[in-house]
C-alpha cells in the first residue's frame, strides 16, 4: 500500500492546475563521427560522456573458422522456418518515467528529433510498435487535471518500494502526445497499466488511453515482471504464480465493470522474466494456475521480459570484456536465449495468439559500459532479433531508459542542455534498421537458422523467405580483423547443387552492410554508409550517401559470392524487388509551423538526479537501487475529461513530399 500522503498530493496538484554501384570489397566504414570522445563541457548522460572503449576479443584458431562459407537456400521454403513475421518486428519499450523526454511535454508540442527516428523505422517497416510503461507504471497515478508548469510527468520520491523507485504522478497530456504522435506516423502502442494494488486499481490511465489512442493501442500490461514481486516488495514473500493469476483476475473484473475502458479483449500477459535466475517462474508455471483458460479471451499477447545479463546491484561485479566475447559475441548463446521460450511460443502458436517479447536489452540495470553501448551490441541485436523470429516470437521491443543506462538505443540531452545539443543514437538503433529492411513490410516474412559455417558461433546467418521464395539472406561476422584475415566469402546459392532441385541463383545480388571498424566502436557506426553520427550529434535523420553494392552472380556454376568483412551485418537482397519492397520510401512530410510562444525552451521539471536513475529491470532484489517505480491514485476520472476532446491538434500542418523533416529548432522557443 503506498503512502497515505499521495491521494492528498495528487488532490492539491489538481485543484492547482486547471487544464490539460559497382561490385567491390568493403573492409572499413567511411564516417566523420568522432569514436567514443565524450563532451567536456557539462557532459550529463552515460553513453556521450563514457569514453571508455574496451579492448576486442582475440581472434579465435582453429579448423572451424573457414572463409569460404556455404549458404544453400532452397525453392519453396526450408525446415523449421518461423511464423509469418512483419517489418515492425522490432520494436521499443519507453520507460514510463521518462517518456514525457522523448515525447514532449505538451500534448501539442513534439519533439521532431523522436518523430524523425521513428520516421526512419516507419519508412522501412511500415510502422512502429511502441510499449510505453516498465518498473515505473506499477504504482503510477493520472491527476486528471494536469501537472504544474505543462509538465507531463512528475516524480515524488517515497520509497514506496525495495526498489526506492518514485511515484510517477502522470498527465493526461503525455497520452495526448502518444495520440498525435500516431496522427503523423503509423505508431501502435502498449501501455502498461499500475499494479501494485488490487484494492485501488486506478483505472483512469486505460480510460484515457482508450479514449484517446483508439485502435493504435493494441495491448495494455497487467503485470510487470511480477516474479520479482516478492523480491521488491510489491507483494508478500509469499507471492507465487497462482495469487498473480488471483490478482489479474480481480483487476480484470475492475476493468471489465468499467464503462470507460470499453475494450477489455487487449490485455498483455504474464510478462514474467528470471525463471532462469533461479525464482522458479515461468510463463508455463503461471500457465498451470489456469491462467490461459481463464483469460483466453482477453489477452491479445503472451509476453514474456527477459535480459541476459544482469548488471544491478546485486549481481557482483562483472566483466563486460568478459561478457563480450561468451554472451554477445557467441550465436550459440543467442539461440539459448531464444530456445528457452519455444514450448511457450508454441502454446501461443496453438492459441492463435502473438509472442511478445515485451522488454529486452543487453543487460538489465541500464547495461555495461563499453558493451552495450558499443557495435557488438548491434550485432548481437540482430543476430537475437531474428532468432527469436525464428522461434516464433511475433514481435521484440528494445528498452530505452534514463540518462544513466548504456543500452539506450537514443538518448535525448539532459533538459537543461536540450536548446544546444541534439541527441545520443546508441547502436542498437541502427539494429532497428536492419531488421526492419531485412524482413520487409508484406507481413510474410519467415526466417530460419542457416546454422552457418558448421554452427561456427562467429558467423551466424538467416534467410528470409515470402511465400515460399527466399528474398533476402542476413549475413554476420562476430569478429574483428583490421588486416582483413578474419574476413569471409559467402556463397549463395538458390537451388541446384545437391538439393535435387533446379538452380534458381539470380543474376545478381544487392547488399548493405552494418559497419564499423570494431566491435568495441562506440559512434564511428553506418548503416547502408549514412549514420546518425556521434555524441549530442543527431536529429534523428541518417546523414550521408545511401551505398548499396551489387555483387554479380555466376549462374553457370550457380552461386553469388558475398564478401564479409569484419566485423559486419549484411542484408542480401536476392531481386530488386526483395530490396524495394524493404528500403527507404518516400514518406510524407510534416514541416514544423508553430512555436511554443511564451514558453521555455524544454521546461521539464525533472531533477537530474531522479532521472538519471530510470531503468529497464531484470532480476534479482534491488535493494539500495535507485530506479523507476510510480505511485497511485484514487479518484474518479474527472467528468471534464470524460466530456471533452481528448486530442489535442498537433502543431504540425504542412504536408510535402520530399524526405521526412522535423527540425528540432523550430520547435523550441
Amino acid at each position: 500500500m503506498l503512502p497515505d500522503t499521495i491521494p492528498s498530493i495528487i488532490l492539491a496538484l489538481s485543484l492547482f492546475v486547471a487544464r490539460v554501384s559497382a561490385s567491390v570489397t568493403i573492409y572499413t566504414t567511411t564516417s566523420s563521427a568522432a569514436s567514443a570522445a565524450p563532451q567536456p563541457t557539462l557532459c550529463i548522460g552515460a553513453v556521450p560522456c563514457d569514453g571508455n572503449v574496451l579492448q576486442p576479443m582475440p581472434n579465435p584458431t582453429g579448423p572451424n573458422l573457414s572463409q569460404i562459407v556455404p549458404v544453400q537456400l532452397y525453392p519453396g521454403g526450408m525446415n523449421s522456418m518461423g511464423i509469418p513475421v512483419s517489418g515492425s518486428f522490432f520494436g521499443f519499450s519507453l520507460e514510463l518515467s521518462v517518456a514525457n523526454r522523448l515525447f514532449g511535454n505538451d500534448g501539442n508540442k513534439l519533439v521532431p528529433i523522436f518523430l524523425n527516428l521513428m520516421a526512419t523505422i516507419t519508412n522501412r517497416a511500415g510502422k512502429v510498435l511502441l510499449r510505453v510503461g516498465g518498473n515505473s507504471q506499477e504504482s503510477a497515478a493520472v491527476v486528471p487535471g494536469g501537472l504544474p508548469n505543462d509538465t507531463a510527468i512528475l516524480k515524488v520520491q517515497t520509497g514506496a518500494d525495495k526498489t526506492f523507485t518514485p511515484t510517477l504522478l502522470v498527465s493526461p497530456s503525455l497520452v495526448y502526445a502518444m495520440g498525435n504522435i500516431s496522427s503523423l506516423l503509423p505508431i501502435d502502442w502498449f501501455i502498461g497499466l499500475p499494479f501494485n494494488d488490487t484494492t485501488n486499481p486506478r483505472l483512469e490511465l486505460a480510460e484515457i488511453a482508450q479514449s484517446v489512442l483508439g485502435k493504435n493501442l493494441i495491448g495494455m500490461q497487467l503485470g510487470n515482471e511480477p516474479d520479482l514481486y516478492a523480491g521488491n516488495g510489491i507483494r508478500p514473500n509469499t507471492y507465487q504464480p497462482a495469487d498473480y493469476t488471483t490478482d489479474f483476475g480481480t483487476v480484470l473484473h475492475d476493468y471489465q465493470s468499467d464503462p470507460s475502458v470499453p475494450n477489455t479483449n487487449i490485455f498483455v500477459a504474464p510478462s514474467v522474466c528470471c525463471g532462469s535466475s533461479g525464482n522458479g517462474w515461468t510463463p508455463e508455471t503461471v500457465f498451470n494456475t489456469g491462467f490461459l483458460s481463464q483469460f483466453s479471451t482477453n489477452l491479445a499477447y503472451i509476453s514474456v521480459e527477459h535480459y541476459p545479463t544482469n548488471n544491478c546491484n546485486d549481481s557482483g561485479i562483472l566483466d563486460p570484456a568478459a561478457l563480450m566475447a561468451s554472451t554477445f559475441l557467441n550465436h550459440g548463446m543467442v539461440s539459448q536465449l531464444s530456445q528457452q521460450y519455444w514450448n511457450t511460443s508454441q502454446i501461443a502458436v496453438t492459441m492463435g495468439k502473438p509472442f511478445i517479447m515485451f522488454e529486452t536489452n543487453t543487460a538489465s540495470c541500464g547495461g555495461f559500459s563499453g558493451l552495450s553501448d558499443s557495435f557488438a551490441s548491434a550485432m548481437w541485436s540482430v543476430d537475437y532479433a531474428l532468432n527469436m523470429a525464428y522461434v516464433n516470437f511475433s514481435n521484440a521491443l528494445w528498452h530505452v531508459g534514463g540518462e544513466s543506462d548504456y543500452y539506450n538505443p537514443f538518448t535525448p540531452p539532459a533538459t537543461n542542455q536540450s536548446h544546444f545539443r541534439q541527441w545520443t543514437i546508441g547502436p542498437t538503433f541502427y539494429s532497428g534498421l536492419v531488421v526492419a529492411e531485412a524482413l520487409g513490410n508484406s507481413g510474410q516474412a519467415r526466417v530460419v537458422d542457416l546454422f552457418l559455417n558448421n554452427n561456427n558461433n562467429f558467423s551466424p546467418g538467416y534467410a528470409i523467405y515470402e511465400n515460399g521464395n527466399p528474398q533476402r539472406v542476413v549475413l554476420i561476422n562476430y569478429l574483428t580483423d583490421p588486416s582483413g584475415a578474419s574476413n569471409y566469402t559467402a556463397y549463395i546459392s538458390v537451388g541446384g547443387n545437391a538439393t535435387n532441385t533446379p538452380g534458381g541463383t539470380p543474376s545478381s545480388v544487392l547488399v548493405k552492410y552494418l559497419l564499423s571498424p570494431s566491435a568495441t566502436e562506440k559512434f564511428n557506426i553506418t548503416w547502408a554508409g549514412q549514420t546518425f553520427g556521434g555524441a549530442f550529434e543527431s536529429d534523428g535523420r541518417l546523414t550521408g550517401t545511401e551505398q548499396t553494392y551489387t555483387y554479380t552472380c555466376d549462374q553457370t556454376n550457380n552461386v553469388c559470392a558475398v564478401p564479409m568483412p569484419a566485423p559486419a551485418v549484411a542484408i542480401v537482397f536476392l531481386s530488386s524487388s526483395a530490396q524495394s519492397e524493404s528500403g527507404p520510401s518516400a514518406t510524407q512530410t510534416f514541416s514544423t509551423s508553430g512555436l511554443s510562444a511564451g514558453h521555455a525552451a524544454n521546461t521539464a521539471t525533472v531533477a537530474q538526479a531522479v532521472l538519471a536513475t530510470s531503468n529497464g529491470r531484470g532480476g534479482g532484489n534491488w535493494v539500495g537501487l535507485g530506479s523507476t517505480s510510480p505511485g497511485s491514485s484514487s479518484g474518479a476520472f474527472s467528468e471534464r475529461l470524460r466530456s471533452s476532446s481528448l486530442v489535442i491538434p498537433v502543431v504540425v500542418v504542412a504536408l510535402t513530399s520530399a524526405a521526412t523533416i522535423f527540425r528540432a529548432s523550430s520547435w523550441y522557443s
